[in-house]
């Protein structure tokens, strides 16, 4: 057996001198550990900012056949082989290194009939990466029962196993099944349960990557990159929260949103080709008496799809006039920004970046070309942080008019004339670098550069939204999951989708309600509604040439339905607003996965058609055509029907009746949740009374009350609420007042009575 070598210790950091490369392992807290090879790439991350190392106490030991390092929350063993072995601090494996050889997927084609496959249309070859020269990949063993979740939006269900998936922003229209192994998004965070331990293991490298977890070898899962450095955070904790608030603590938490953005939000591929359609629907959704805060403007608003133009021909000379309308109708306009630049020598965005050498270029050091919405276009170099202030000075076309916020879209980048080669010349900071390194990152640094636009500009808090993203693009971006389709399979997607994305740091997020491709119909645009209503992100959208699903398309029952729910939704905000707000702190999703409420049940560990919101809410939306009946799990605790307060004992499956108009929900017993004013619109102006809702005779919560739109709240501009109920005793006390105002009224509504308290400024509390 070769010796164990020699190692040097500098600070936090230990290097281990191997032959062909130094293996560093970097203690950042005693539950996050960094395994590092430097093969060449000298670039910073984008994912993690600012220094993440706490002072941590560890000890290195020498036990003959191989390193132990020991942190309070981890061990990892390092022999002379360079495996590395991650265990928890009770000694159960984690992550260990799979000692066996790789077994290729043996898919039965010989090269003749792979040739005639492929010439028919199928493709045979294996998506693994491993034809670079600077390829290296890291296997790991599985054990029977192990659990994979995590990887952001990737198509499929919520247990990762057995699949394969590429970390290269796609845009494939096509509808995504659970074979697409990439989409719009790379967020390289995956999260085991081996044995019921939960750990976690982030890759940080925006090169082209690909992880198959356990379809080639039921014995092992393996990461692999094209080119960068061996980079990846080892993630521990005693829970599966305990994980992922760490790799949150590591690549950033959602920032407090607008509270107006939990409103619902409406929109169309083709609204924007004229003030009247416009128009046209916040008049129908007034009509209707659907609640609404925002209409989104795709494409066709611009002048011939030129960015940060508006076109006023189709706005009667003054977009601005008709934002401002609308605004004072209740209504935040959002418009769409691609990054595909106009080449149009007398556009003046093209011919400044062309001026100032902002776009990226062919290896010849000619301005790179390809294809978009406006035809012939740039692409902005958004790795160079002079490129980003200038993009988001751009942004100021669009504040100056009176956006509510920003819609990033095309951005994976997209180009129409074929992919854009790898060896076209991007910059990664202030070095050059090539679209093979920067492709990744270029929807997550076009993101940072459009907060930072919005955050100069508007001095609120930043609404963007994105398709492309990476990992860490949470702290800039609210995300959804892409061109999906009005298709039952992606109802169904939506909820393992949008849970991963939320354990991926990614709690801001959404689907397309209805489906944007194809056309939808009343049944499944209802059931839509109904298993959206909690997303985070609440968004109606449809592309052109598809039947249109505005919530009036169908008639009755349909807009009844959709209606109520819609109401539902605003009831709700407060909660989901306290949910954002203690997420700033924990990186904690508003909806989750029960895997991570309850990881120590074997019963939701794969478990993709219910969901929960924060800690107390279950949800289990119909996800199927014609069902009116379903199962639903509810794990251990007591359980309340929201509809009638009837009670269940968990850790059973119970059978629901769900026709048409309900949707099964939960509420755990005990619990306390605040019920929001019913309101067309989230006010700018505070509310003056709240409403909580008690599902039994006692419980506890906290409550979060600021402006909801500004940065006020971390210099001590909020209040803080803390209300308890015992025995149908009701205590409501202000443990810190730094909005005005409070609360005047709060009402408590227990199951058999309803408490009313004041508030008292003499003692800063509220009495009966």
């Amino acid at each position: 057996m070769p010796q164990l070598p020699k190692y040097t210790q500098t600070g936090q950091t230990i290097t281990f001198a191997f032959p062909n490369h130094d293996l560093q392992l970097s203690v950042l807290t005693s539950a996050i550990i960094r395994v590092f090879e430097n093969r060449g790439d000298s670039g910073q991350s984008y994912a993690i900012e600012g220094k993440k190392e706490q002072p941590t106490d560890f000890t290195l030991k020498d036990v003959g056949d191989h390193y132990e390092l020991t942190t309070a929350d981890l061990l990892v063993k390092v022999d002379s082989d360079q495996h590395v072995d991650i265990y928890d601090a009770a000694g159960n494996p984690l992550a260990v290194d799979y000692r066996g050889k790789r077994q290729l997927l043996d898919k039965g084609v010989d090269k003749v009939h792979e040739r005639l496959v492929e010439a028919e249309g199928h493709s045979v070859s294996s998506s693994t990466t491993g034809a670079d020269s600077s390829y290296f990949q890291v296997v790991k063993s599985l054990a029977a029962d192990e659990h994979l979740y995590g990887l952001g939006d990737k198509t499929g269900y919520l247990d990762k196993r057995g699949f394969e998936y590429d970390n290269w922003n796609t845009d494939n229209p096509a509808p995504q099944m659970e074979n697409f192994t990439k989409l719009y998004k790379s967020i390289p965070v995956m999260y085991g349960l081996k044995n019921g331990h939960p750990y976690g293991l982030f890759f940080d490298n925006p090169y082209k990557s690909h992880f198959d977890m356990g379809k080639e070898s039921p014995n092992y899962y393996f990461y692999s990159a094209v080119d960068g450095n061996l980079d990846y955070y080892v993630l521990g904790g005693k829970t599966l929260k305990d994980v992922v608030s760490n790799y949150t603590y590591l690549t950033g938490r959602v920032p407090l949103p607008q509270k107006w953005t939990l409103g619902y939000q409406q929109s169309r591929w083709g609204y924007s080709a004229s003030q009247q359609e416009v128009q046209e629907i916040a008049d129908g959704l007034k009509k209707y008496d659907i609640p609404c805060d925002a209409i989104h403007f795709d494409v066709d608003y611009m002048r011939g799809y030129r960015v940060f133009t508006w076109d006023k021909d189709k706005y009667q000379g003054d977009p601005k006039k008709f934002v401002t309308s609308l605004k004072e109708q209740g209504i935040k306009a959002i418009p769409i920004i691609d990054p595909g630049v106009k080449k149009d020598p007398d556009y003046d965005v093209y011919a400044d970046g062309i001026k100032k050498g902002y776009f990226v270029k062919s290896p010849d050091g000619k301005v790179y070309i390809n294809k978009v919405w406006p035809g012939d276009s740039a692409f902005p170099d958004f790795g160079r942080p002079e490129v980003r202030q200038w993009w988001a000075h751009n942004d100021k076309f669009l504040t100056d008019i009176g956006v509510g916020g920003i819609w990033n879209d095309m951005n994976e980048p997209a180009s129409f004339e074929g992919p854009i080669p790898d060896d076209v010349v991007f910059s990664d900071q202030d070095k050059p670098s090539t679209h093979k390194k920067m492709h990744n990152v270029y929807g997550h640094n076009m993101a940072k550069a459009t907060y930072d636009g919005l955050k100069k500009y508007q001095d609120k808090r930043p609404y963007v939204i994105t398709r492309a993203a990476y990992a860490g693009t949470q702290k800039y971006s609210t995300v959804w999951t892409g061109d999906n389709r009005s298709i039952w399979p992606h109802i169904q997607m939506m909820i393992p989708q949008l849970c991963n994305l939320g354990m991926s740091g990614f709690s801001f997020a959404g689907t397309d309600i209805g489906g944007f491709g194809s056309d939808t119909n009343a049944e499944l645009l209802t059931r839509w509604i109904e298993a959206a209503v909690f997303s985070p992100l609440m968004r109606n959208h449809a592309a052109m040439g598809t039947r249109h699903q505005e919530p009036w398309s169908f008639g009755e029952p349909t807009l009844s339905i959709y209606r109520k729910f819609v109401k539902l939704r605003y009831r709700f905000i407060p909660y989901l607003y306290d949910l954002f707000e203690k997420g700033t702190k924990s990186g904690l999703p508003v909806m989750r996965p029960l895997v991570l409420n309850y990881d120590n049940d074997p019963r939701v560990r794969d478990l993709n058609d219910e969901f929960m919101v924060g800690d107390s809410v279950l949800v289990a939306p119909i996800v199927e055509k014609s069902k009116t009946k379903r199962l639903v799990y509810l794990p251990a605790g007591d359980w309340v029907d929201f509809w009638n307060n009837r009670q269940y004992t968990g850790n059973q499956d119970i059978v629901v009746n769900a026709p048409l108009d309900k949707l099964p929900l939960f509420i755990k017993k005990d619990a306390i949740l605040p019920w929001g004013n019913p309101v067309d619109h989230i006010s700018d102006e505070p509310d003056k009374t709240m409403t909580f809702k008690v599902f039994g005779d006692q419980g506890s919560y906290d409550h979060y009350q600021d402006d909801g739109t500004d940065f006020k709240y971390q210099d001590g501009e909020f209040n803080h609420y803390t209300l308890s109920v015992n025995a149908g005793q009701v205590s409501i006390q202000l443990p810190h007042h730094g909005f005005n105002p409070a609360y005047e009224k709060i009402t408590v509504e227990l199951p058999d009575k309803q408490v009313v308290l004041s508030y008292d400024a003499a003692s800063n509390s509220y009495r009966e």
